[in-house]
């Protein structure tokens, strides 16, 4: 079984802003990103055993709001494949309120959080309720850390290092860091280390291969191969592109003195019960 903890169910492009959209042109530079979410397209590029965690996402900020009922719904209609989570803008009016109805009513099973898209810090005092509940009920956070390309969506709120004093405050609630915190890597690797329940997925590395080389090879020189968890973010990538993408990075440095990914770790990051790690079995 492959479990896929980052993937994501939205319509495109009703569900962003047309900023946020034009702004996007720089993740791949300057074409404009089909963002299409097609469960047959993402089902056509996994593997029959994957088993996928998705979220939408919110950040009023930038200009991205998907109601946790689309959600909800798209989980619905393959519920022996996939896992939702909700979505709360805490800068925002009723998100406790949302972030229990998305919760209780609509059965999602985690938390996504958009810090930097918001404009929020993970560690805010306002965020305690988020924390305590997510506590209380045992559920999962997954939280976007790392690089972002729209203008007003400040850095300050995505780095890794803000995940440390909230697991220090709530060390009980399973944090995962999305991206390994690219690129800030360094920040996302000794975070995770120190605490138990903290990890981190490689979702939409895997096409800057030298530098998710570097990243893997701080993980593996930390010895934190157990933290990692394996992820796509479809529908920027696949699931099949990112195990390939893994498989072949040791094949950069033929020729080269250069250490190597020990790749039997990697394959375990692929084949990770990561359901059982969240308490998502």
């Amino acid at each position: 079984m492959i479990v896929d903890v980052h993937s994501h169910a939205w319509k495109y492009p009703e569900h962003f802003t047309d900023d946020f959209r034009q702004q996007a042109k720089r993740a791949k530079a300057g074409v404009e990103l089909d963002l299409t979410v097609r469960y047959e397209d993402y089902r056509a590029g996994a593997t029959d055993d994957t088993i996928t965690i998705v979220f939408g996402g919110k950040g009023k900020l930038s200009g991205l709001w998907v109601d946790d009922r689309y959600v909800a719904d798209y989980v619905a209609a393959h519920p022996d494949r996939l896992i939702g989570f909700l979505s709360v803008d805490p800068t925002q009016p009723g998100w406790q309120d949302e972030m229990r109805h998305g919760h209780q009513e609509l059965k999602l099973r985690g938390i996504k959080l958009l810090p930097m898209y918001a404009g929020f810090r993970p560690d805010d005092r306002m965020l305690d309720p988020l924390w305590e509940y997510a506590t209380r009920e045992r559920l999962p956070v997954l939280l976007h850390t790392g690089t972002n390309f729209v203008s007003q969506a400040p850095l300050e709120c995505t780095l890794p290092r803000h995940i440390d004093p909230v697991a220090a405050r709530f060390p009980d609630v399973k944090i995962i860091m999305a991206h390994i915190g690219h690129p800030y890597e360094g920040e996302a690797v000794v975070v995770a280390r120190k605490h138990p329940n903290v990890y981190c997925d490689l979702s939409a590395l895997h096409y800057r291969p030298f530098q998710f080389y570097h990243s893997l090879m701080l993980i593996q020189e930390y010895g934190v191969w157990n933290k990692l968890l394996f992820g796509s973010d479809y529908p920027f990538t696949t699931v099949n592109a990112s195990i390939d993408g893994l498989h072949h990075l040791n094949d950069m440095l033929a020729g080269t003195a250069l250490p190597r990914l020990n790749m039997d770790a990697i394959d375990a990051v692929i084949h990770r019960d990561s359901l059982k790690l969240l308490g998502l079995k």
